[in-house]
């Protein structure tokens, strides 16, 4: 039987200390690592190069998505599932788009991570049923999120700045320039036809991407 080697990722010492347990109870599962952030886990990633990362969205610095997405185009074989509270379909349309191989909601039931693993360590795609259910709606009812007109890094600069982040933190937390910000302000503006901070985050509240 294949041991699936995996990396956790999250901010809080004891989410991961909980996540080790349940994954663990897997006899297939095996962590070799753990990592408080976006950029810890990329680092972790090119040293041990593990069969799975699972990670979660929300964190200091670089983040989940951002650190996801850097990851799959310096490693196009990578296999990262998303481990996150965020359970609107936006988040999760994002991150397959990106070349996530699965998204699991901490609402969820417990063992839900464990078949997440599973199944993508056998070259499967994972959403929590929840997840599934909304993307499939949004599908069947046609409408046509405006949010999934952005790219992966657009999608990542508009929930920090919906969030109240300003340009010179969020070109801080990406490791990109204040310019490169300010014009990827402009294009999401555009697309998403809000013209201003506020119109942005009421934007962002009303599609679920920040707490109103």
């Amino acid at each position: 039987m294949m041991t699936i080697k995996l990396i956790l990722v999250d901010d809080h010492a004891v989410v991961r200390s909980g996540l080790r347990r349940l994954l663990e109870l897997n006899k297939q599962v095996e962590v070799i690592a753990e990592a408080d952030s976006g950029e810890q886990a990329y680092q972790c990633y090119g040293e041990l190069k593990p069969d799975i990362v699972v990670m979660d969205i929300s964190m200091p610095g670089m983040g989940g998505l951002e650190s996801a997405r850097r990851i799959i185009k310096r490693y196009p074989t990578a296999k990262i599932i998303i481990f996150s509270m965020h359970e609107t379909a936006s988040f999760a349309s994002q991150a397959i788009k990106s070349g996530v191989k699965g998204y699991v909601t901490k609402t969820g039931a417990a063992e839900d991570l464990t078949s997440a693993v599973l199944e993508v360590a056998n070259g499967k795609t994972f959403l929590s049923a929840e997840v599934a259910q909304k993307i499939a709606l949004e599908t069947l009812s046609g409408q046509d999120d405006p949010i999934h007109q952005l790219s992966g890094r657009e999608f990542e600069v508009f929930r920090l700045l919906a969030e109240g982040k300003k340009v010179e933190e969020v070109a801080e937390m990406l490791k990109i320039s204040q310019k490169t910000v300010a014009n990827y302000y402009t294009m999401i503006k555009q697309k998403l036809g809000v013209t201003s901070p506020i119109d942005m985050v009421r934007f962002a509240i009303r599609h679920g991407l920040v707490e109103g």
